[in-house]
């Protein structure tokens, strides 16, 4: 009776990991779609632009000041990374009112 049981958990344990496995498969299947809205745009183009603009370039002025000793710990790039090229993309690759960094790309049906 006991070996039995023993038996089932194990069995339950092992289809339950192996059905953890599954979820990022379904997580990353998922297409994002934004069509961002007039007031978005307005938004994006008025406020955000010259904020994040003015990240890149504060970004710039602490990475050169910062850029000896990051050359010394070996992570220049991993700092430019974060202070300039970050915010530079939120300002100049991200399509106007949307969220995610990146250029829209459009599709046309064959």
């Amino acid at each position: 009776m006991l070996n039995l049981r023993s038996q089932l958990q194990h069995g339950i344990m092992i289809i339950a990991a192996m059905l953890m496995f599954t979820l990022p498969m379904h997580a990353q299947a998922q297409e994002i779609d934004e069509t961002p809205s007039a007031a978005a745009m307005a938004f994006d183009g008025l406020i955000v632009r010259p904020l994040t603009l003015a990240a890149t370039a504060i970004g710039t002025v602490i990475w050169v000041a910062t850029l000896p000793f990051s050359l010394l710990g070996g992570n220049a790039g991993d700092a430019a990374e974060v202070l300039v090229l970050t915010p530079a993309r939120a300002t100049f690759v991200r399509c106007l009112g949307c969220s995610s960094s990146g250029r829209k790309i459009e599709y046309e049906d064959e």
